[in-house]
């Protein structure tokens, strides 16, 4: 047994590439297993989206005529402090413990292969972990005990694509995966790079933890958010070309179109048996608020001027519309006539534009950026109602950098229509701060301090219900958090 195990691990080894060939003989230990340098963190991306080729970096690239087989991984666990403003209720006296202890975890399964005659190709996974309602098994108030909780947490699919390219004609992908916006910024612009991937406003932990779903604010500028990059789509990625580079995107719908299938499960209550509300590409229905044909293009530099790094882009995206009987209502300003026909109302192709820039001072570690995001959108990549405000966010923020340690404070600013029923009455303005840093203790292994302040608030709206209300109910949360990050 033992001799098979070691000549199993030895043929793993001869199909890693790059990892393979850095290995001593010795290295590989019984039981099938194999010991190597650190060589990053999760690849969800592979290495195709820093310059539109493969590039080098912290992820093993093939040599010609060899694959990359990749297995990488993230666990993390946090122990944080949440006090919001939806803590309590007024009846029948809830109230939530502000202590919580968490784990979460992801892998990132993929294959990167280049021929002997150039052609770059392979396919990427990201698989998460979900979190079932510890109370679904009950009406009301009785709770799961710890192991019927865990035994309902499930793995989910959050990305699967396919690429093929070259270095000189750039990068076809096609799947479930980022778009032009995410692939052009992996987080760098929208300064989400200080915590460790924690994620502090693209749905961060601490954000997670605060259920109460009112509290949270949806992260407005998409890059390597969900919304963004879990329909599937094709995208062209170009080379560099003195500096640079761009993309374009088409998705047919908001979702995978495998999802039409005839065959009914747990999450699709209603097969697409015929043309219904239950399937996901419609395109003339009851539903005023579904997109479809999202197309995107854009145009990104990157350049080095003497002990500077510059940085920025801007892409333009739009996505018609979900056609409905009667044309849907145009929004009055009545609070009485939206509030009976709120689910009727006329919807505005989306029509955005999404711009960032940043400066690298890599000799003091310093990196200041700014991301803006506009135009005939609602909140996350939602459509406007007709006759509602336009959005405009900004999120700026500034990492510092010095050996293991990585510093940043951000802020983000939202102003949009918010509440579909309240055109014409009231907008949305929602106002968030962070700032922390990240010790890396040793290869693969982070410590992150971070602390979080949100607001948001619109006139004649509960955020607590959330609904329209004759009462104006507004809401904060502050939390701290300690984590700890593994990948590999």
């Amino acid at each position: 047994m033992r001799k098979l195990l070691l000549a199993s691990a030895a043929i793993l080894g001869g199909t890693t590439g790059a990892w393979a060939q850095a290995t001593p003989p010795q290295a590989f230990q019984s039981q099938g297993m194999m010991a190597m340098p650190w060589a990053g963190g999760p690849a969800a991306n592979n290495n195709n989206n820093a310059f539109g080729t493969a590039q080098a970096g912290s992820v093993a690239n093939p040599t010609p005529g060899t694959v990359v087989i990749r297995l990488n991984g993230r666990v993390e666990t946090e122990v944080s402090a949440n006090f919001t403003s939806a803590d309590r209720s007024v009846a029948p006296g809830f109230k939530i413990n502000p202590v919580g202890v968490t784990s979460y975890m992801r892998l990132y399964p993929g294959v990167d292969g280049l021929a002997t005659n150039g052609l770059r190709y392979g396919a990427s996974i990201e698989l998460r972990e979900n979190f079932p309602n510890p109370n679904s098994a009950t009406a009301f108030t009785a709770a799961s005990s710890p192991s019927g909780y865990s035994s309902g947490e499930t793995v989910f699919v959050r990305r699967a694509f396919t690429y093929v390219g070259s270095d000189k004609l750039g990068i076809l992908r096609i799947g479930q995966s980022d778009g032009v916006i995410g692939l052009f910024d992996n987080g760098s612009y929208s300064s989400q790079t200080w915590d460790g991937g924690v994620g502090n406003f693209n749905g961060g932990m601490m954000q997670a933890e605060t259920v109460q779903a009112g509290v949270a604010i949806p992260f407005a500028w998409l890059s390597q958010a969900g919304a963004e990059y879990s329909n599937s789509k094709i995208v062209y990625l170009s080379p560099q070309f003195f500096g640079f580079d761009f993309g374009v995107q088409y998705a047919p719908s908001m979702g995978n179109s495998y999802s039409n299938s005839t065959g009914s499960t747990a999450l699709q209550a209603q097969p697409c048996l015929v043309a219904s509300a239950g399937c996901n590409n419609l395109s003339t229905g009851n539903d005023g608020t579904r997109w479809l044909n999202q197309v995107a293009a854009g145009l990104r530099y990157q350049g080095t001027f003497g002990p500077v790094n510059l940085g920025a882009f801007a892409v333009y995206e739009t996505a018609g519309k979900e056609s409905t009987p009667g044309g849907g209502l145009i929004a009055t300003g009545n609070a009485a006539s939206l509030a009976a026909n709120a689910g009727a109302l006329r919807y505005d192709n989306l029509s955005f534009v999404n711009a960032a820039f940043k400066v690298e001072v890599p000799s003091i570690g310093l990196t200041y950026a700014i991301d803006y995001i506009g135009g005939a959108l609602n909140g996350q990549l939602a459509m406007r109602p007709t006759g509602g405000a336009p959005e405009n966010a900004f999120v700026t923020g500034l990492i510092y950098k010095n050996g293991p340690w990585v510093l940043g404070a951000e802020v983000g600013i939202v102003e949009s229509q918010g509440s579909a029923n309240l055109t014409k009455i009231s907008q949305r303005k929602e106002t968030e701060i962070a700032f922390g840093g990240t010790y890396n203790a040793a290869p693969g292994l982070a410590f992150v301090l971070e602390y979080m302040h949100t607001e948001r608030h619109q006139g004649n709206f509960d955020f607590l219900a959330n609904a329209p209300s004759a009462l104006t109910r507004d809401v904060k949360g502050n939390g701290v958090m300690f984590a700890t990050v593994v990948t590999w």
